[in-house]
């Protein structure tokens, strides 16, 4: 039987993080959402992880700017997302967690793991933008498609339709999609909108290329098991939310990781397959 989440709110840099948890023993598995996403992205992924022998404790909260958590007005510095998940786990009184991290949520684990080492013990970092070096130059400034998403919707009903098939979505378990549009919209007069306005998401992505969205000295200093599964998609500018924004060499600066690359999957890897998704956090967890 599927567990049910429950809901929380924690205080943290003087942010309300919207935090559900599924209760469970052993090592607690900590998930951390891309831009423009929710927690309960992760829905599928958890629900399959009771396929394996232990009911894991599972945590997985709204960023900063999305969902029901608290929205201040851009700018977003993406090092904001790291020390988020530093306070909220000193917050829960996290210990030996395994993070998992998909997209701007691998970059925020990363950092966090970095800031507050207790916290974790291996990192699964699915497609995470942290880019080449050499990338963290200026603002990404290719924002104008997001600052324009459609933003007024009569239902989730509504969304799902219009999205199910059209690219990216198209390649997603349906469920996940659902759990998408269910959890992505709050109410707005007689309608609804985004609950990460298109303003909030186009300066996130803005922010993922400034020199200080550079984590790579605390990369450095990670020590725990990490594991990076890239996309198989090149960077293709005609895809920028489909190929993968994750350096090819990544796992080579962290102390202690792996690196796999799926040639059949988008930058999507979790949506497109939460079964994967399960199977990698469950390989992750028989190494500690």
């Amino acid at each position: 039987m599927t567990r049910t989440p429950v809901k929380s709110s924690a205080l943290v840099n003087g942010i309300q993080i919207a935090v559900w948890e599924w209760p469970g023993a052993g090592p607690p598995v900590f998930f951390c959402h891309a831009t423009g996403f929710h927690a309960r992205i992760w829905d599928q992924v958890i629900a399959r992880l009771q396929d394996h022998p232990a009911e894991r404790r599972c945590i997985a909260f709204d960023a900063r700017g999305h969902g029901r958590s608290s929205k201040p007005a851009p700018p977003y510095a993406w090092r904001s997302f790291g020390s988020d998940v530093a306070a909220l786990a000193e917050s829960l009184d996290l210990t030996g967690a395994v993070g998992v991290g998909h997209s701007m949520g691998g970059h925020a684990v990363t950092l966090g793991a970095a800031l507050r080492p207790s916290a974790f013990s291996a990192l699964l970092l699915l497609d995470p933008v942290i880019r080449a070096k050499d990338e963290y130059a200026g603002p990404w400034g290719k924002t104008g498609f997001v600052a324009k998403r459609r933003n007024q919707w009569a239902s989730a009903q509504e969304m799902f339709e219009r999205f199910e098939n059209r690219p990216p979505f198209d390649s997603w378990d349906r469920q996940v999609l659902r759990d998408y549009c269910d959890h992505a919209l709050q109410p707005d007069g007689n309608g609804y909108v985004l609950a990460c306005p298109p303003a909030i998401e186009a300066a996130i992505y803005d922010g993922s290329t400034v020199w200080e969205s550079n984590i790579y000295p605390e990369i450095a200093s990670i020590q725990i098991p990490v594991q990076v599964v890239r996309s198989g998609r090149r960077r293709d500018a005609s895809d920028v939310m489909g190929s993968s924004p994750t350096t090819p060499n990544l796992a080579a600066n962290f102390a202690r990781a792996s690196d796999t690359c799926l040639a059949g999957y988008s930058h999507f890897i979790p949506m497109e397959s939460p079964e994967l998704a399960a199977k990698l956090i469950a390989d992750t967890l028989t190494l500690l």
